[in-house]
């Protein structure tokens, strides 16, 4: 049978497995590792061996559980909260001020955890309350909680750029530093988003927050100073090349437990259920890599990424004409598909194509992810919005839907300033260790 065949069925064959609900890592392992038997009876099993073996003594991969640590310690030490109190010290009187709060909290907590449903999940059972008290539209409120989590996989330490890297054997570090900037750059675009909806709706954002004194400013901005050293500390350190990602990880990880100790929180019951938390979200992020792996050895079997490249070469397409039907691809799957489940499908088939085109990697790496972003706010799956329901009990879902719209045009706005300016991506990770 024809490998391109083979591929073909391999991939029918995990869409329905995704459909019935099965673990995205499962499914491309017994995809890949079945797929693999029917091209090379012997080699099913040893691949299947060495590619778990391969990346579960994978160095770089530390670096998930650490920063998966760091997040659940900047949650049950209060951090996230000084963190959420000193956005909305300084924005909450403004008007839809503490929706810019939210998304300005949701960013730097998205700066420890690297996770967009931990972002959403913290700072949303800290912001809703404070905006339903003043009376906010609950799409506004919703939809800025759902939005700004979504930060958690572009601004640093992002799980998704982890994955990325390793995927297609990309620095680490310089994806995380390609992050800040356009990571930063969308948190603008949220909190302009928020401003043009009051300001053509000012019923969304009926009251606001009384300004705060400056000493009160100033002093809630000094206890969130620990949440801001870490972050300054870690990505800093980075740049300059004083240590590496997994390095930046260790200390990162080691300064939230000793901030956790300070603070009277390192109690059993916090411990437990931050141990558990880091343990269950690093397992499933483990096993994910361990079935993508799986696949894409399969898929390489199969040759169908040699024979993709051959027909786009004919085509005589350009980089950017790929990149962006590749971009809109991302945007109509992640209507109906997981994130990282896009990515780990899609990058081994992607990579060998527009890689000689002369695509940077680095900076594709950055327009996907945001693609993805899209996705986790996109309906019907919209995993974001789903996490948020749960906080937000008594918002219809359709509610909660409508409220993102705002911020999903801010994502795509940001994706065509990065087409158009791709420097705002590459310039940290270009002029890294002062280069």
């Amino acid at each position: 049978m024809d490998g391109s065949v083979i591929a073909l069925i391999g991939f029918l064959a995990l869409f329905f497995l995704l459909f019935i609900r099965m673990p995205v890592g499962l499914a491309m392992m017994l995809v890949g590792t079945v797929g693999i038997y029917f091209i090379r009876e012997r080699a099913a099993i040893p691949k299947l061996a060495g590619e778990i073996f391969n990346e579960a003594s994978n160095f770089p991969l530390t670096i998930i559980p650490l920063f998966v640590l760091m997040g659940n310690l900047a949650g049950v030490s209060g951090m996230s909260r000084d963190l959420y109190d000193a956005a909305h010290s300084w924005l909450g009187h403004l008007k839809g001020g503490l929706a810019s709060a939210t998304v300005v909290g949701c960013a730097g907590f998205s700066a420890l955890s690297g996770s967009s449903l931990a972002a959403a999940i913290t700072m949303g059972r800290v912001a809703l309350p404070e905006m339903q008290r003043h009376k906010y539209h609950n799409g506004l409120a919703t939809g800025s909680i759902a939005a700004g989590g979504t930060l958690g996989i572009l601004i640093p330490p992002s799980a998704g750029f982890v994955i990325y890297a390793i995927l297609t054997e990309e620095s680490i570090g310089r994806l995380f530093l390609a992050g800040v900037l356009p990571g930063l750059m969308l948190t603008l675009l949220f909190i302009v988003a928020i401003w043009i909806v009051v300001t053509l709706n000012p019923g969304k954002a009926p009251q606001s927050a009384s300004m705060e004194p400056w000493g009160d400013r100033l002093r809630t901005l000094l206890r969130a100073g620990w949440i801001i050293g870490i972050i300054v500390l870690t990505i800093g350190g980075i740049y300059t090349g004083i240590f590496s990602a997994v390095e930046a990880a260790g200390i990162g990880a080691a300064l939230a437990f000793i901030v956790t100790i300070i603070r009277g929180a390192l109690t059993w019951q916090n411990m437990v259920s931050v141990f558990n938390g880091t343990l269950k979200a690093s397992g499933t992020l483990f096993l994910i890599l361990f079935g993508a792996f799986v696949f894409k050895t399969f898929i390489g079997f199969t040759g169908l990424t040699l024979t993709l490249a051959e027909w786009v070469d004919a085509q005589n397409f350009s980089g950017l004409e790929i990149v962006i039907a590749f971009l809109i691809m991302f945007i109509v799957l992640g209507t109906f598909m997981e994130g990282f489940a896009i990515l780990v499908l899609t990058i081994p088939l992607i990579q060998p194509i527009i890689e000689p085109l002369g695509v940077d990697m680095i900076w594709f790496g950055v327009l996907m992810v945001i693609c993805l972003e899209m996705g986790l706010i996109s309906p019907p799956v919209g995993v974001n919005v789903f996490v948020v329901k749960g906080i937000a009990q008594g918002v219809p879902l359709n509610t909660i839907f409508a409220g993102i719209w705002p911020f999903w045009f801010a994502m795509l706005a940001s994706v065509i300033i990065l087409i158009i300016f791709p420097d705002i991506a590459l310039l940290l990770p270009n002029t890294m260790f002062g280069q």
